[in-house]
């Protein structure tokens, strides 16, 4: 599953064209990282992304713009991940507007994964499952109505991480997600998810439930808007099999929020805490959100 955004209203903003422009002899990932740096410096629409929530936004692209994350997250394991210590996953999204509410997207993570030293496993690096996403946004948000905005999100996660490694799970993800998005005031936002992978497994490296078949997840995160620049939140979120054990499954909280640099550029941030095998012990992450 794809890592999904967090939005306080949005357009999008530029990566792709920036990266072809390098020198050849450059690597994929030199070229990734100065993609990334000279978005720093790009200007354009307003709008700020769901990131650093694992709880997806039910807003959507805009039609004919991009939107770009980048995302580190540093993870310490839980004791049943042994000989894995710990994960840095760079995770890397592109979202684009089809049409009106309709959103498409490609991510793809890069992932370290360390080991025990007293062992002899080798720490590894490289690149995990890509994630193909389509999002419909049918129904939006209108003042003075109870109903919230509706979205609907399908993911199809590629085995292209090598499973040897622990980079891939080696199988096709076909994953489903519904969300629910409501102000509660003018500064605050719920958002909850409910979502079904049908058939896969749904890790990421040495994270996530590693049992192939269905995994059901859900999620909720509380964001308000405490400056015009700022927006802090809090979330819960898990995943569980259909043998409802929660030994096996995930449950995690996260502290974090945004920080508009440009009126399309936020710095975005987290700490965060798990429990169960399947959730990372703790961990913090640092990003940026960018929309052209």
């Amino acid at each position: 599953m794809t890592r999904s955004k967090l939005s306080w209203d949005r357009p999008k903003s530029p990566c792709g064209q920036a990266a072809e422009g390098g020198s050849r002899q450059r690597s994929p990932l030199l070229r990734t990282v100065a993609c990334v740096l000279a978005l720093l410096f790009v200007a354009s629409a307003a709008a700020q992304a769901q990131q650093p929530f694992v709880t997806d936004d039910a807003d959507v692209t805009l039609k004919g713009k991009f939107h770009f994350e980048f995302s580190n997250e540093l993870d310490s394991l839980q004791r049943d991940a042994f000989p894995n210590r710990k994960q840095n996953t760079a995770h890397f999204e592109l979202d684009y507007g089809l049409i009106n509410g309709v959103e498409i997207g490609v991510a793809v993570p890069l992932l370290s994964i360390f080991n025990d030293s007293g062992t002899n496993l080798r720490n590894v690096t490289g690149i995990g499952d890509m994630n193909l996403s389509v999002k419909y946004n049918f129904r939006k948000e209108h003042e003075n109505s109870r109903v919230p905005a509706l979205t609907l999100a399908f993911n199809f996660e590629v085995p292209t991480g090598d499973v040897r490694r622990q980079l891939g799970s080696g199988v096709a993800d076909f994953y489903l997600n519904g969300i629910v998005q409501k102000s509660l005031n003018q500064t605050t936002k719920l958002r909850l998810n409910s979502g079904i992978l049908f058939s896969g497994i749904e890790s990421t490296g040495a994270i996530g439930i590693k049992s192939r078949g269905t995994v059901y997840t859900a999620g909720g995160s509380l964001v308000r808007q405490f400056t015009p620049k700022l927006q802090l939140g809090v979330e819960l979120t898990g995943a569980m099999t259909t043998e409802f054990q929660l030994g096996k499954g995930q449950l995690q909280t996260l502290v974090g929020g945004n920080y508009l640099l440009r009126d399309n550029l936020s710095f975005d941030f987290a700490i965060l805490s798990g429990k169960y095998a399947a959730s990372p012990r703790a961990g913090v992450q640092l990003g940026v959100s960018i929309d052209f």
